[in-house]
């Protein structure tokens, strides 16, 4: 195991996933070390010390350093010193955007590290051939022309692209078929632009298949789950302020209930398949959901659906 592995470039999620593989990697080989990982923009003296040495129940140590562009001076000397000297005991990793910023210190990490691991910047043309080499990283093969419909359809991001890749072959399970255009068109046309609001509008209109997708879709690609449970609330607020609204003699505007004056045609109908009953239930189902989210689950992924489904069915039994 090399003793300074020098992760570099500005691709954050590809830098966060060598950085794991690296851990992973030298845990693999010295299973009885510590793991001790710090951003570089909060480092002390005092902390990288702590970080780098051992403890009462460790001999060895792997040291992990991301974002070592943004070392404070004061630690660049301690950085450079136990990089040039590591302890017996020690691995140490370290992450670096390879830009402008803290170059002079790349610099000088460069010649002493075993290894460096570069990403550099994917240009566009670069895209569709790291999406085929993600998906046969996984067991899988991916189209030429598939690949780049994914990208026209996900964007650049390597994150969302990533994310994209594994919903994609979760959710087309033949092992031994290529993916093909046609397939990536039938799970992500239209989905660059997904957001809490349109799982919102699928879910409240009881659309639970294309809600339930677009869900795992938009939090594949970064959207928190606090922001699902705010879209629904708003939501649910508006149906209600319409419900109040509807049984008395008076046109109902966009501006009586929150939305734009163009949404209320395809909102009227949306919100007429609710009952005020069936909607405290929502109110109060979103409200739980929420609270799961902010850390009473441990799986806020499933709670999601699971309010998914809760919010159909309530939807569906409203006026029965």
């Amino acid at each position: 195991m090399q003793k300074l592995t020098l992760i570099t470039g500005p691709e954050t999620f590809l830098a966060e996933r060598e950085v794991s593989r690296q851990i992973a990697r030298a845990q693999s080989q010295i299973p009885e070390a510590r793991v001790a990982k710090a951003a570089a923009a909060q480092l002390t003296p005092a902390d990288l010390e702590q970080l780098t040495g051992t403890d009462l129940f460790s001999s060895a140590t792997i040291t992990c350093i991301t974002g070592a562009e943004k070392t404070p001076r004061e630690v660049e000397k301690f950085l450079l010193d136990c990089a040039r000297t590591i302890p017996d005991h020690l691995t140490l990793i370290i992450s670096h955007a390879a830009g402008r910023e803290g170059k002079s210190l790349l610099d000088k990490l460069t010649p002493l590290a075993g290894v460096v691991l570069p990403h550099p910047p994917l240009k566009a043309k670069d895209l569709p051939g790291f999406v085929m080499e993600e998906v046969r990283s996984l067991g899988r093969d991916i189209a030429a022309s598939a690949a780049r419909a994914l990208v026209d359809a996900v964007g650049s991001d390597t994150r969302s692209l990533v994310g994209a890749i594994t919903q994609l072959l979760a959710d087309s399970p033949t092992q031994d078929e290529t993916i093909s255009t046609s397939t990536v068109n039938q799970y992500f046309a239209g989905m660059a632009t997904i957001t809490q609001y349109a799982v919102s509008d699928d879910v409240l209109a009881g659309r639970v298949s294309d809600a339930i997708v677009k869900l795992r879709w938009a939090l594949s690609t970064g959207v928190p789950h606090l922001a699902m449970t705010s879209a629904l609330a708003s939501s649910l607020r508006q149906i209600g302020n319409y419900l109040s609204l509807s049984g008395k003699k008076r046109t109902i505007r966009g501006e009586d209930i929150g939305i734009p004056d163009w949404k209320l045609r395809s909102f009227t109908p949306m919100a007429q398949a609710w009952s005020p009953t069936a909607l405290a239930a929502a109110i109060r189902a979103v409200s739980q959901a929420d609270a799961q989210v902010k850390g009473a689950s441990t799986d806020p992924d499933y709670a999601l659906e699971r309010l998914i489904i809760r919010l159909a069915h309530l939807r569906r039994t409203a006026h029965s």
